[in-house]
Order: C-alpha cells, then structure tokens, then sequence
C-alpha cells in the first residue's frame, strides 16, 4: 500500500524531513532508553537540544549508537535535530563559556552537540528562542550569522528557530542573509493551532513543526463535538489531533514514553478525518 500523503517524508532543500519527530525533553536518565525505543518503533527523526536543564543530548547520542548496531541502519536513515539555547534557558551547566561573545558560544555549543549525538553533521539546527519576548535583538542576529555559517559550511542541512512569534518570524525571513526553513512552536487549540504563525510559514516556504500538541490542548478532548469526530473514526484523541495536524501541513512532535502509543501516533491514519472534521477541528477551541 503505497503511503499517503500526509505522511510521506518532506523534502526541503533536497534533505528528506520525517512527519513525526520524536521529542526527547524532560526525560532525564530515561532519555537513552526512551530515544531507543522510539527508533525501535519506527520513528526516524529525533529533536534534542544542547541545553542540560531540559535535556540529555548525550543520552539522545547513547541511544544512536545502539540503535546502529542493533538495526544495521547508519546516521543517513536519520534525520537528527538540536538547538542552540541562550545562557538564561540555561542552568549552570552550561555548553559553552557564558563570557565568550555570541559567535563563539554558538561555535562551541555546536561543536558540543556533534560531539554528544557522535555525528559530523546536523540535519536541522534551530534558535531555541530569540533573546527577548518582542522583536528581534542585535543577539539574535548575531547567532543567526553564526549558524548560517555552519549552514554554508555543509555541517547544517536546515536552519530553523523556536519559539518564535509571527513579528519576529516575519523580521527574520525578511532580513536574515538565510531565511529560516523550520520553525518550531507549542501549539494551542485556542489560537487556531497557531495560524498566523503556520500562514506566515507558508507565505515563506518554511515549514512549521507542532509541539505540545497534546499537553496544550486537553480541554480539546473534552468537547462533545471532538467526542463525536472520535466515536465516528474509532481513533483515540491523540491519533485524531496527531491527523490533523498532519492535514494542516504540521511536522507533529510527540515525546510519549509508552510503546503502544508510539505505534499509535504512528498510525493515526488509519481512518481518515473528513475536510469538515478537520476544519471544525481547527476552530473548535478558538
């Protein structure tokens, strides 16, 4: 059976991006084994980041190196994703010298992640959020001109940035010497699953990665209507939220601990939403 549209890999300045990304946050020690289990699953992409509060890069690279050996797969089945993060996302252990100037803290924290996930490239490498709530600062754009130059250099594949509102996404498309090609943000039901974000990301081409789609929305899942589009596709509540996003056009995260529910996710195509169903579910909480 060939694979339907809404889960067929994007392919986005020739590299090839997996519709489901598995998140590896807030997992600690657990972070290798969950990672693995992931793979193990049938997950091909896995988002980190090199900021040790949230994170475990290191355990995310663990997991990659036993899955190699375990699967016979190399690093070029897949598509591998981490983030540079600013000292106040940060604890103390931080990945680069909080006194170096911006350049060199980006220069040293991507270094520090090829090191942790054991690769010599990434296929995507995101701003885990500008440096302020409004407006973009000189900051910004200057580890934005660093990543472009691991871009330039091959060792990036894709430039992105989290977090981000329309204003600021918007000031960086237009004046960043590499626009940004992914974006990554939490997203709730009540501003329409993110829409002018998602709207400013088509107008430019980039492509818009869903997070806390789940966590953000349980009030979702209460709506008698949400209850109905359930009963009629005998799907569960995150296999109907997961498929439409997809039918949105999001790249879906999903850091489930739980096996079953990887394979869930996974297959949450398994009856089709109607248009209908997908639009009510678009503005059911906004």
């Amino acid at each position: 059976m060939a694979e339907l549209p809404e889960t067929n890999p994007l392919y986005l300045h020739d590299t090839a991006v997996p519709r489901f990304i598995y998140g590896t946050a807030w997992k600690e020690q657990a972070t290798s084994e969950l990672t693995l289990k992931a793979l193990n699953n049938g997950f091909a992409a896995i988002d980190t980041a090199n900021q040790r509060k949230h994170y475990y890069e290191e355990g995310v690279g663990e997991a990659l190196q036993n899955y190699y050996q375990i699967s016979g797969k190399s690093r070029d089945d897949l598509f591998l994703q981490t983030k540079f993060t600013y000292a106040e996302g940060q604890d103390n252990r931080l990945p680069y010298n909080p006194e170096a100037d911006s350049k060199t803290q980006v220069e040293q924290s991507f270094l520090s992640s090829l090191e942790h996930l054991q690769t010599d490239y990434l296929d995507a490498y995101l701003l885990h959020g500008p440096s302020q709530s409004n407006g973009l600062s000189d900051r910004d754009f200057a580890v934005w001109e660093a990543m472009e130059s691991f871009y330039r250099s091959g060792h990036i594949k894709l430039l992105g940035v989290s977090n981000v509102n329309h204003d600021q996404l918007e000031y960086l498309s237009l004046h960043a010497a590499i626009k940004p090609m992914l974006v990554q943000n939490r997203c709730f039901a009540r501003t329409g699953w993110d829409s002018d974000v998602r709207e400013l990301c088509q107008r430019h081409d980039i492509h818009y990665q869903g997070f806390s789609l789940l966590t953000a929305n349980t009030a979702m899942l209460a709506k008698p209507a949400f209850q109905a589009i359930m009963t009629r596709a005998g799907l569960t509540g995150p296999q109907v939220i997961f498929q439409a996003a997809l039918k949105m056009g999001m790249i879906i995260l999903t850091g489930t601990h739980d096996a079953d529910h990887m394979q869930q996710d996974l297959h949450c195509l398994t009856t089709s939403l109607t248009d209908d169903e997908v639009a009510l579910i678009e503005q059911l909480m906004a």
